[in-house]
């Protein structure tokens, strides 16, 4: 039976949140609950590079009578750009992509230990404070070495760490693996999923991926864009527009929520149940959790 033998869905949907089994505050059932408290109906848990925190959210999704859409949020890089890629309803083991996110992931501590040992060398940090704020199944990342520095008393918030100590121009930034945002769409899509470009035009539409890449990643089976997002420029937007329209594209809004470590609020911008019912009729690797 595919998925759209049973794409009927509630809203509000937020199909873009963070728990800390990636780089955000808070455990995946309550994430799912801050965001059934918002009003939000139908939610993806959508961690960066893993999937560990989908059994537990689609637990409490399906206790509190939500619909639960599993997801991720996939690091890439278009040139000089850093892409984020959202895939829905993907099969978690397959191997290929199984195999891209384990080195992600990996490449991501190894990153993060060169930059707690180059900021060690100036403040009083040291890798067992990151390890502190992470839990067992966290990607170490940038996130977890800002609330360390605010756990010693360095910096007062995630904020000021990312526009002073973590900022590239302080000289403690250190690349990490990612790969292109067409091998992503490429993965998800051949693991059943449906990939969804994250806050495409967080600094306008000059800075976007050139139109004619977005083509191609449609060519590879990108299915949507995710325009309402807190980020995306007003001038982004409209352009996302144009490029979804002429491709028929799925267009979602998500609040990207990360618990206290983000001001973002569950249900700040919702999916269509339209575009909701689009993804899970697509979508062929794994089903929705329903009630």
């Amino acid at each position: 039976m595919t998925q759209g033998a049973h794409s009927t869905v509630s809203g509000p949907s937020d199909l873009h949140l963070h728990s800390n089994h990636s780089d955000g505050t808070e455990s995946p059932a309550d994430v799912v609950r801050a965001a059934h408290a918002h009003g939000i109906r139908t939610v993806a848990l959508t961690d960066h590079d893993r999937t560990t925190g989908w059994q537990e959210a689609g637990d409490a999704a399906v206790a509190l009578g939500m619909t639960f859409i599993p997801g991720i949020e996939f690091s890439s890089r278009h040139e000089w750009r850093s892409v984020h890629v959202l895939g829905y309803l993907f099969d978690p083991t397959d191997p290929a992509l199984v195999a891209e996110t384990e080195r992600i992931r990996e490449d991501r501590v190894g990153r993060a230990e060169r930059i707690v040992r180059s900021i060690a060398r100036d403040y009083e940090l040291s890798w067992d404070d990151v390890l502190l704020q992470t839990t067992p199944d966290a990607t170490v990342g940038r996130p977890h070495i800002a609330d360390a520095l605010v756990a010693r008393g360095i910096v007062r918030d995630r904020t000021e760490a990312f526009e002073g100590i973590l900022h590239p121009r302080t000289g403690y930034y250190e690349p990490h693996y990612a790969p292109d945002p067409l091998t992503v769409v490429r993965l998800i899509t051949r693991a059943g999923g449906v990939p969804v470009i994250a806050h495409p035009a967080t600094s306008g539409r000059d800075r976007m991926m050139p139109v004619s890449f977005f083509d191609r990643l449609v060519a590879e089976g990108l299915g949507g864009l995710e325009i309402d997002h807190r980020e995306n420029t007003e001038d982004g937007k409209r352009a996302l527009r144009e490029i979804a329209a002429r491709h028929d594209l799925i267009i979602t809004g998500s609040s990207d929520y990360h618990g206290a470590g983000k001001p973002n609020l569950p249900g700040e911008n919702t999916t269509s149940d339209e575009m909701v019912a689009r993804i899970i009729a697509r979508g062929t690797g794994t089903p929705p959790r329903r009630p």
